[in-house]
């Protein structure tokens, strides 16, 4: 394997590469039989389960990928068509390792493995994708061991019946406002045209769909909602059908983002706050993660409904670690995923879209009306901006702040993060790009735009 190509496309959480020359099915296969290795020495059960996405590519890659995981006398699952969360379902439900054929919301030349242990635990660069990234580069022979089997099932009702086992069972019957509550959903040509159906059927709801036939080219736009152009159309379709909600799904649909009645976006720290709300009704006293970049309304209304707020770094296998040490119930990121106990603490953007229903239902309440007491402050979203020298750029950020009167506090836990009483700033690097990320959050409107504006210039 070329070495450059390895080491780019093995990232912090997962692999991620262009399928034309990057991610081949000769990586897949020595991806397969590295994976099989690491969970051999880590004592891990001898079959995995794989499932994949609707990119053209997928399905080849998994099969590769299978060949080699075979090889080293291992059993493999196929699952076929899923989302992330459903892979982590049945990685979590059967206590198995698990590999999602994926590039998420990137574009369709691009795919991707996200690799889990049994029980959906995540497999990252410290927990097990720095030793196979060195597995492959070595490409030692193979032995010969005997080959192992390929078994096929579906786990889609059974990932849906699990989902609202979560709930009391007559949570999704009771009408809203007298009628049938109106759903939008934006699918993206994404895994939610696979798996929205299938979770819709069991609410009595009335669903207006949008881009559910699964298309890894994505032809209408990009399986990507954080970026708000792309969930423009559901704004437009939520108004159009009187919705009481839209919820638009990323490209492996483990992210939602919302859309309120009126058709304006919801921030994903507001669903936060209000997923952890209702946790710590049914689990008082437990403590709740947020990544550094949500809003600071979120541990507030944590401590304000007798939570503990635990502020961790972004990425999943952080959230992760962190719950399983914390003996968390929650965890919420602002770039819209949601991580639950109940769920193995992975993440699925399906429970907390159900969520968002459930409070709908039992509030009777109107979503930017349920919402408001979670909508405290003004956060400018996660801005990315080329940087080529990120450590230079955040040093001269930090030591324009050290200058300045006002009395801030500096935190690097995850880049940097510049607070004072009135408003904070994170700004980190990406893993895998010449970006710096930044988020601002303020008191008041004004005073975040020229706080945003001020840090940009620093940067540029």
């Amino acid at each position: 394997m070329d070495s450059t190509v390895v080491q780019k496309i093995i990232k912090a959480y997962d692999i991620r590469g262009l399928v034309d020359g990057e991610l081949t099915e000769e990586f897949a296969f020595s991806a397969g039989v590295a994976f099989a290795r690491f969970l051999e020495i880590s004592r891990e059960p001898a079959t995995v389960i794989i499932g994949e996405d609707m990119r053209p590519s997928s399905a080849d890659l998994a099969t590769a990928f299978a060949d080699g995981i075979n090889s080293q006398s291992f059993d493999v699952i196929r699952i076929g068509l899923a989302s992330t969360d459903q892979l982590y379902f049945a990685s979590g439900s059967k206590n198995l390792p698990g590999a999602m054929f994926t590039a998420s919301h990137n574009p369709a030349e691009y795919n991707g493995i996200k690799l889990c242990l049994s029980g959906a635990r995540p497999v990252g660069q410290e927990s097990g994708l720095a030793w196979i990234k060195n597995e492959i580069l070595k490409g030692a022979a193979l032995p010969l061991r005997t080959v192992g089997k390929v078994h096929q099932i579906d786990l889609l009702q059974d990932y849906v019946d699990f989902l609202f086992s979560l709930f009391p069972e007559d949570t999704f019957t009771h009408q809203f406002q007298g009628r049938r509550i109106k759903v939008a959903i934006d699918a993206g040509n994404g895994m939610g045209g696979h798996t929205a159906p299938a979770v819709m059927a069991k609410i009595s709801a009335d669903v207006t769909s949008l881009y559910f036939e699964l298309n890894g080219s994505f032809p209408n736009h990009e399986a990507n909602p954080i970026d708000p152009k792309n969930v423009v159309e559901l704004q437009q379709l939520v108004i159009q059908s009187g919705a009481d909600i839209g919820l638009a799904f990323d490209g492996d649909a483990d992210r939602c983002f919302l859309v309120d009645e009126r058709g304006e976006l919801v921030s994903p720290s507001a669903l936060t706050a209000l997923i952890a709300d209702r946790e710590l009704k049914k689990n008082p006293g437990a403590a709740i993660i947020h990544n550094l970049i949500c809003s600071r309304a979120v541990p507030e209304v944590i401590t304000e409904n007798g939570g503990v707020p635990v502020r961790s770094r972004v990425g999943h296998s952080y959230i992760k670690q962190l719950m399983a040490e914390k003996s968390a119930v929650f965890g919420g990121e602002h770039s819209g995923h949601f991580y639950f106990k109940d769920f193995w603490r992975a993440d699925s953007g399906m429970l907390a879209a159900l969520h968002a229903i459930a409070a709908l239902l039992d509030s009777q309440k109107n979503l930017s009306e349920l919402l408001n007491k979670y909508n405290r402050y003004f956060l400018s979203g996660e801005i990315n901006t080329k940087v080529q020298d990120q450590a230079g750029a955040i040093e001269r950020i930090k030591k324009h702040y050290k200058a300045g009167n006002e009395e801030v506090t500096f935190d690097e836990l995850d880049g940097l993060t510049v607070s004072a009483k009135n408003w904070w700033f994170n700004v980190r690097p990406s893993n895998t790009e010449p970006l710096l990320r930044l988020n601002v959050e303020a008191d008041t409107s004004a005073q975040m735009e020229q706080l945003k504006a001020s840090v940009l210039q620093l940067m540029r």
